[in-house]
C-alpha cells in the first residue's frame, strides 16, 4: 500500500457527491486524483477500460441503481493492495464482497451533501480484509470534506444514513417550515426566508463553537421563563411534538435503507 503522500486514488462518479470529494481532495497535497465518468469530458477517463494504472483506492460515488455494473467493470483494476471506498447509500460490504470476493479491502463510508462546502459528517466502517493504513487512509479522504468517524458494526451504518446522510434534507425543510410560518405571521416571503435560513445558519455557528455546552444548555440560554420562546417550545416540546415527528421520520428512513440492502 502506498504512503498517504503518494496515494492514487480513482473517483467512480462525478456528481454532487463525487465532485465535493473531487473539490476536498484537490486541496490536499496528500492525493494524486484520477476520475471516471462516461457522462463528462472532464474526466480523466470515459470507460474502465481506458484503465491501465494500477490505483490504490477506489472510490466509487455513483448512484445505488448502477453500483453493481460499475463494480463488476472495474474488477480487472482491483489488485488485492486495491482498496475500495463506497459511498453508496444501502449497499453492504457483502454486497460488494459477493462481487469482489472477501479478500478484498473494503469500506463503506456515508457522507452527506454540506461537504460541497468542506462541513460534511461521514462515517465509515470497514470489513477483516482493510488494514490499519487503508482504514487511516480512508479517513483522511473522508476528513478532508469535513468530520469523519469509524464504527465497526456495520448495522449502524442504516441509522446513520437516516440520521446524517438524509439529515440535511430535514435541516432545510426547517428552514422551509419556519419560512412558511413567518409568513403566515405576516412577514413578506424575502424578509422570512433570509430571516429563517441566517437563523439557522446562526445556530449551528453557535452550538459548532460552543462544543462546551450540550445543545439542550444552549436551547435553555434563549428560552426565558414565560416568554416568547417558552411558548414556541411548549408546543415543539408536547407529547406529538418535534422530538416524536424526528424519531418517527428517522425510524421510517431507517426502515427503507434496511429495505434497500
Amino acid at each position: 500500500m502506498a504512503t498517504a503522500l503518494s496515494s492514487r486514488i480513482l473517483l467512480v462518479g462525478l456528481g454532487k457527491m463525487g465532485g465535493a470529494l473531487l473539490k476536498g481532495w484537490s486541496r490536499a497535497n496528500s492525493f494524486v486524483v484520477s476520475t471516471l465518468d462516461p457522462n463528462t469530458n472532464d474526466s480523466d477517463y470515459q470507460s474502465s477500460e481506458e484503465i491501465t494504472t494500477k490505483f490504490d483506492v477506489v472510490v466509487l460515488a455513483v448512484k445505488p441503481q448502477i453500483i453493481t455494473e460499475v463494480t463488476a467493470s472495474l474488477k480487472q483494476i482491483i489488485t488485492p493492495s486495491t482498496l475500495v471506498l463506497s459511498i453508496a447509500a444501502g449497499k453492504t460490504i457483502s454486497f460488494y464482497e459477493g462481487l469482489l470476493g472477501q479478500e478484498t479491502a473494503i469500506i463503506r463510508a456515508m457522507p452527506n451533501t454540506p461537504a460541497l462546502v468542506g462541513k460534511g459528517i461521514s462515517v465509515l466502517c470497514g470489513n477483516k480484509s482493510t488494514t490499519q493504513t487503508q482504514a487511516q487512509l480512508a479517513m483522511n479522504l473522508m476528513s478532508s470534506v469535513g468530520d469523519a468517524e469509524w464504527i465497526n458494526d456495520e448495522k449502524l451504518m442504516d441509522a446513520i444514513t437516516a440520521l446524517s446522510g438524509s439529515g440535511p434534507a430535514y435541516v432545510f425543510h426547517l428552514i422551509e417550515a419556519m419560512t412558511d410560518a413567518g409568513i403566515k405571521m405576516g412577514l413578506t416571503p424575502a424578509l422570512s426566508a433570509k430571516l429563517a435560513r441566517q437563523t439557522v445558519i446562526g445556530s449551528a455557528a453557535l452550538a459548532a463553537q460552543e462544543t462546551n455546552e450540550t445543545v439542550a444548555s444552549l436551547r435553555k440560554n434563549v428560552t426565558s421563563p414565560g416568554g416568547t420562546t417558552e411558548a414556541a417550545l411548549k408546543v415543539l416540546c408536547s407529547e406529538n411534538g418535534l422530538t416524536d415527528l424526528m424519531t418517527r421520520a428517522i425510524q421510517a428512513a431507517t426502515d427503507r435503507g434496511k429495505e434497500l440492502a
